[in-house]
């Protein structure tokens, strides 16, 4: 069937609006049949509308990092299987030089046919709380190489013609430390990226392929012309911005992630060649990773309702040196790369484009300093893992007011949520003494940066835990004469004292009774002290959020 000519405007707003409707049901139906915390509580998942062209259609607000990349998973798909695909069919990945973020983040897809052709694909990346590998919860921070990191899974068919490979998941669930939770998990996702298909169905039934086709092609072209018209005002030119990690959990500290952008009318180049060496931690990021970072990076600054899909990322031209930390020789681990170096493309590239348009630039949100516990639950005789969610960073300030407490960092921006502290505490071995605002911790600015948390946290059990982050020498960016946000401080305390925790540590002893103190970092601010009113200040000392 030929497309249509032209598309009346009514029809492409509901089917607009319809794909955005489908994505958000697939995160509801994921949040409410997974097994694990971090999925069911924390919402550490993603869900997208690809097209076979591999370009990104629709996305939920849920995990920007995760999303940024599915174009570059539908590639590799699409590489390895070509035309052998059918209907009935489930695919899988995680392998983060295939398209992947990091082992962890398992990667979902089922086809969608229309009129006997396939269309789109229906795609599900969610965290795992557990992906094998030397350490528990995915993170190694002794890693070397990838296969020391977990389960690494290239472009696979899962089910075929709707029959599940049993063979294959019994591979998968051999090589992970909880199968029941991570097959719980796995029939969630099916079952999200099924619901998307069966919708996506119904709506090409409604309005037939050549119109939903057409729409498609409309919502991706008003989205590039919406950002192209944000994008022209701002002055021609080449900005610079650098963001530093605190080490690689080795010999290596202060590593640079250095960011020139381009402005040249409504076209962005962002060369990341000057970036220091890849390493041999795990810090490194792989291609499909790091494009999703600068993806974010222009995300935030666009304004809110203009779609964030394939449209407003054809604006980007990113430019990598091969070996350095933004773009490894193959095999290099890369774990903790969704949230470092992410965080610090993201902020590398704001505070370049600052001196392009300020009035868009947020302040720094907070780097991610996580912790997994593991141990024995005495309530079930069952193996427990538990990834540290509470106690969330504070976001960064922005030209329209202060940042939020306690939001989270930049490649989640607020969509990663700690889950309810009874729930935790009835789940699991713990007990949560404190849980509060962080006061002091917001970077000082015309608007404050959002201040972080403080926690006490009693661990019942003995148990032993690893750190994966970064945060504790560097503070979230300042923009436009703000000040940076305070960096963490975690502490484990014990009867033999007081140990202050690095962010990449491994198989850290945990005595039954021990307390964890949290302290996590508040955000930047934006904008000059001088400029806020005293007014802000005293309101500021009234809700607590300064000392």
């Amino acid at each position: 069937m030929e497309a249509i000519k032209q598309l009346d405007p009514i029809s492409r707003a509901v089917i607009q609006h319809r794909l955005s409707a489908i994505v958000e049901e697939m995160g509801e139906a994921m949040l409410r049949t997974a097994f694990s915390q971090i999925l069911n509580a924390s919402r550490d998942f993603s869900m997208g509308i690809v097209d076979r062209d591999c370009r990104l259609v629709a996305q939920a607000d849920h995990i920007p990092v995760h999303v940024g990349a599915l174009p570059w998973a539908v590639r590799a798909l699409e590489a390895r299987f070509g035309d052998d695909v059918n209907p009935g069919d489930v695919f899988v990945l995680n392998d983060p030089y295939a398209g992947g973020s990091h082992l962890p983040d398992v990667t979902v897809f089922a086809p969608v046919f229309a009129e006997g052709e396939r269309r789109l694909w229906a795609v599900v990346r969610a965290h795992m709380g557990e992906i094998g590998g030397a350490s528990h919860g995915g993170y190694n921070p002794s890693a070397t190489e990838i296969w020391q990191e977990g389960l690494r899974i290239p472009p696979m068919r899962l089910a075929e013609r709707g029959r599940m490979r049993e063979d294959v998941l019994e591979m998968m669930l051999m090589n992970v430390r909880l199968p029941r939770e991570v097959r719980g998990d796995l029939d969630a996702m099916i079952g999200a990226a099924h619901l998307g298909e069966r919708s996506l169905d119904t709506l090409y039934d409604e309005f037939g392929r050549a119109t939903v086709d057409a729409a498609i092609d409309e919502i991706l072209d008003g989205a590039e012309a919406r950002a192209r018209s944000i994008v022209a005002e701002w002055p021609d030119g080449t900005y610079h911005g650098t963001a530093y990690l605190d080490d690689d959990g080795r010999e290596r500290r202060d590593l640079a992630i250095r960011a020139a952008v381009t402005i040249r009318g409504s076209d962005i180049t962002v060369d990341l060649t000057g970036t220091d060496d890849e390493t041999n931690s795990f810090v490194n990021s792989a291609f499909a990773n790091t494009q999703a970072a600068v993806a974010m990076a222009l995300a935030y600054l666009i304004d809110a309702d203009i779609p964030k899909n394939d449209g407003v990322f054809r604006l980007l031209d990113v430019r990598l040196r091969r070996g350095s930390l933004v773009h490894p020789h193959e095999n290099m681990p890369v774990t903790l790369s969704t949230s470092h170096p992410s965080n610090e493309i993201v902020e590398a590239i704001i505070r370049a484009l600052q001196h392009a348009c300020p009035e868009r630039c947020m302040g720094g949100w907070s780097r991610r300093f996580r912790m997994s516990i593991t141990g024995q639950n005495p309530r079930n005789g069952r193996k427990f893992i538990w990834h540290l969610f509470h106690a969330r960073p504070g976001g960064g300030a922005s030209p329209q007011g202060d940042g939020w407490p306690g939001a989270g960092e930049w490649h989640s921006v607020g969509g990663i949520k700690f889950g309810s502290v009874e729930v935790s505490e009835a789940r699991f071995p713990l007990v949560f003494e404190r849980h509060e605002f962080r006061p002091g911790s917001g970077g000082d600015g015309q608007y404050r940066g959002g201040v972080g948390c403080d926690l006490d946290l009693r661990v019942e059990v003995p148990a032993y835990a690893h750190t994966a982050g970064e945060g504790i020498r560097h503070g979230s960016a300042g923009i436009a004469g703000g000040l940076d946000g305070a960096p963490h401080d975690y502490r484990l305390v014990t009867d033999a004292g007081v140990q202050h925790l690095a962010t990449k540590q491994f198989g850290i002893e945990i005595a039954s009774g021990s307390l964890l103190e949290i302290h996590s970092a508040g955000g930047g601010g934006w904008g000059d002290p001088a400029n806020r009113t005293p007014e802000a200040r005293a309101r500021d000392t009234a809700e607590g959020f300064t000392e």
